[in-house]
Formats: C-alpha cells, sequence, structure tokens
C-alpha cells in the first residue's frame, strides 16, 4: 500500500524527536541521586536503597518520560514487605524531608491508593516523580519488559510511537479513566504476539508462573532464578531456526495496530486481552478473572490476576475505541497530506518541530513545556565507544543473538554509596538506536 510508503518516514521522524538523548539519562540520574541524599536524611529510611524501575529501566520512555523510584527498605539480603500502613508512615516522613529540602513542586501525598505514592515534579530539572516503597514487582517487571525489548527492537519503537499517539488523543491518563503507560505497553506486547507470523512469544513460553508469586526469601536469589529461565528461554525462542520471521515495517504494525483494536467496547464485554497466553480470552470462562466489574481487562501477566487497565472507565472505553477507528480511517485512507498524518499521530509540542501548526488536543505534560527536542541522533561518549558492537540496529528483524548471559548482565548492579553502602542500580545497555547506554553513567550516580 502506497500510504505505507509515507507513513513509515513519518513514524521514524517522530521517533527521533522521542527518542531520549544523554542528556535526558543523565537529567533523571541526578534526580536519582539528589533523592537518595534525602532519603539518607530521613532516620525512619536509614540503610533504604534507592532504585528506579518504569520505563527509565525497561528503556521505553521518551525525552518527556517521568521517573518511577522505589525506595527499598534494609531487610538484611531478605526481600521487604511492608504493611500498607508502615508505607504511608514513611512516605509521609520523606514528604516532609522534601519540603525541607527544597527545589520540589507540586508535592502531592497518595496515601490511599492501592499502592501508596508520593507525587513531585523537581523544579531545575521539570521531571515528574512517582516514590513508592518496597516495590520490588515493579522493578522486576520493567527488567522483564527490557528483556522483551531485545528480542526485537520493534517492541520498544511502537511502544514509544503507541504512548505518543495515546498522549495526543488524551487516552494515556488512568486520572480521567483511560490508559496508563504501562498496559498500553502490553496491549503493543500482545499485538506483537498475535500479529501473522507473531514477532513476540506468549509470556508464559518465557517465565511459565506468577512472577510476583516467586518474589520470596532471599532477594539476590529470587532475582537469579527468575533472570536464569527468562534468559534460558529468550535464547531457545531467538535462536528457533524454524520460526517464521515477521519483517512487517513499523507503518504495517502501526497500521495493524489500530485495526487490531478497533471496536474494542464491542469485544471487551466478552473478550480479555492476555499476554501471558498471548491470545484473547473469554472472561466468563476465566475462572480467576471473576467476578469482572471493570469495562476493560488487560490481564498483567506478570502479576496475575489484576487488571492493568482497571482505571478505564465504561465512558471513556467508547473514546478509546473511537480514538483507534479514526486514526486507523485517516492513516489508510488516500490522498493524505504530511500534517494530516501527523496531527493524527502526534501532540502539538512534537508537531511544531516539524514546522507545522499546532491542532487542538488535549493538555500536555501538564501544562508545562521542556526544552524544544533535538531530532538528531545523540552523540555517543568515549566510555561508549567499547559498545558499539552492541548497537547495531534491529529493523525489521528479531534479534537472534540473544544468550542467557546478555540477560544475566542486565541485572541489578551494585553501586558503592558514600556511606559505603551498596546500592543496587539496575540500567539497560542502548537497544541499538544510539541512545547512550546507561550502563555507561553507572560511576555517575
Amino acid at each position: 500500500m502506497g500510504s505505507y510508503n509515507v507513513l513509515e518516514p513519518i513514524l521514524k521522524d517522530i521517533l527521533g524527536m522521542l527518542n531520549p538523548l544523554r542528556e535526558d539519562w543523565e537529567t533523571r540520574m541526578k534526580v536519582i541521586s539528589d533523592l537518595r541524599e534525602v532519603v539518607e536524611s530521613v532516620e525512619s529510611l536509614r540503610g533504604a536503597t534507592v532504585e528506579p524501575f518504569g520505563s527509565f529501566v525497561s528503556n521505553l520512555f521518551s525525552r518527556w518520560g517521568d521517573l518511577d523510584i522505589s525506595i527499598e527498605l534494609s531487610n538484611g539480603s531478605c526481600i521487604s514487605s511492608a504493611g500498607k500502613k508502615l508505607k504511608q508512615s514513611l512516605l509521609g516522613d520523606l514528604l516532609r524531608a522534601l519540603r525541607q529540602k527544597g527545589g520540589y513542586r507540586r508535592l502531592q501525598f497518595v496515601a490511599h491508593a492501592r499502592v501508596p505514592i508520593l507525587k513531585f515534579e523537581t523544579i531545575h530539572q521539570n521531571i515528574s516523580c512517582d516514590i513508592s516503597i518496597d516495590n520490588l514487582c515493579g522493578q522486576i517487571k520493567s527488567k522483564f519488559l527490557f528483556w522483551i525489548s531485545q528480542i526485537d527492537g520493534r517492541f520498544r519503537d511502537m511502544v514509544l510511537l503507541v504512548k505518543e499517539w495515546a498522549k495526543a488523543h488524551d487516552i494515556n491518563n488512568p486520572k480521567t479513566g483511560t490508559f496508563n503507560s504501562y498496559s498500553l505497553s502490553l496491549l503493543v506486547l500482545f499485538h506483537l504476539q498475535t500479529c501473522v507470523p507473531a514477532i513476540l512469544p506468549p509470556l508464559k513460553d518465557i517465565y511459565p508462573g506468577n512472577l510476583v508469586d516467586d518474589l520470596k526469601g532471599v532477594r539476590a536469589n529470587a532475582e537469579r532464578q527468575i533472570a536464569e529461565i527468562c534468559a534460558f528461554n529468550i535464547a531457545r525462542f531467538s535462536s528457533d531456526k524454524y520460526r517464521k520471521i515477521n519483517r512487517s515495517s513499523l507503518a504495517h504494525l502501526f497500521v495493524s495496530f489500530l485495526e487490531k483494536f478497533s471496536g474494542l467496547s464491542l469485544k471487551a464485554s466478552e473478550l480479555g486481552i492476555c499476554p501471558f497466553t498471548g491470545q484473547w480470552e473469554h472472561i466468563r470462562s476465566n475462572t480467576r478473572w471473576l467476578p469482572n466489574n471493570h469495562p476493560l481487562f488487560i490481564e498483567d501477566p506478570f502479576e496475575q490476576p489484576e487488571n492493568s487497565a482497571r482505571a478505564v472507565s465504561e465512558k471513556n472505553l467508547a473514546k478509546i475505541s473511537n480514538a483507534f477507528e479514526m486514526t486507523h480511517f485517516r492513516l489508510t485512507s488516500t490522498n493524505q497530506t504530511r500534517y494530516a498524518l501527523l496531527s493524527s499521530l502526534a501532540r502539538p509540542y512534537i508537531l511544531q518541530f516539524f514546522g507545522e501548526s499546532p491542532v487542538r488536543y488535549a493538555n500536555y505534560n501538564n501544562g508545562h513545556r521542556r526544552a524544544r527536542p533535538q531530532s538528531h541522533k545523540s552523540v555517543n561518549s568515549p566510555l561508549q565507544a567499547q559498545h558499539q558492537s552492541h548497537n547495531a540496529r534491529r529493523e525489521n528483524r528479531p534479534n537472534r543473538s540473544m544468550s542467557q548471559q546478555s540477560v544475566q548482565q542486565h541485572q541489578s548492579q551494585p553501586v558503592r554509596q558514600n556511606n559505603g553502602q551498596v546500592q543496587r542500580i539496575w540500567r539497560p545497555k542502548s537497544d541499538g538506536s544510539q541512545q547512550p547506554s546507561p550502563a555507561n553513567l553507572e560511576a555517575e550516580i
């Protein structure tokens, strides 16, 4: 289809705007370092470590991505599991310390959420942060998504593009009853599992258990066991010489993604999305999902049977379905201008750097604008030069070189803190799109 030839370079141009540069990694690492100093000043958090997770760790964040951080309490070598009341108390202590320290704004303590969270924005870097206590599950999920992105680089590209598209259509905000970013990532994962031929395997083929149930006992042992199982199964999948290869372009994958979830509001009453099995599942025949009181069910494959789309409301499900349908219609219509395609895919803030007039969509970045993004490729640091062999672009084919060792080397790496305590910080290597490798910057935090 000729429209794919027009759409493909536009998607890659948008990716060029979204991909973080070295300065974006460094800015977030500075935020983490500053927060660690505050945590060390809080008596009730003595011995706790500050560990990032979410899109920053999974390498699925854009230049304007938020930062998720877990404060892991000291419990010897064993996995800590603080109760909700203790978490609320400790976050309250941290809130007071942040106010005293200064440099933070829009501090909000969401004490009664399912997972108590402290939210704030850094004044100097304009980075929004969500702080939780003992969120090891979130850290492991983030690593898992990174490992998946190493199977095929199109997963990461699609996640960035889909999240930007969703923001442009105001359907990436759980506070208003639409998708959170994690559920959008799972939708992309599910799409790549169910396209023909499949690009990614069902997650049960990578980790056959319920990951959250296996996070117990000695932390290092639990993490190592999970990583070893995943490494073995990913290597087996990637090296299967009989597996059919899907060479679809980003344009084909993006359009088929929109087509697959058009009419979602009609399917959702009967079918749930299950990345663990890689299939649509009938809700009524799946006893672990019952009773289901949610308009849309996207099972969290790492924390079954939790619904990652539980924030989506009935009213907004129709809005979400319409966004899929209308965008698909526009992208597949003939004689579409570059401006019309761009305005369907990105927010006004992104459009202006293509020399396009912004169109009216939802608010973005809470009304705050950051510095103009640079669409050029990021410059590699001298430290990164030694990793150039890992930076070959994985376009239109899976990575067949994934091995058990390559997953294990992305486990938590110890970093010595000023007080002599070992701080576990995990960073992914470059995904091949010439972004700076966070592993090269570990010494700076």
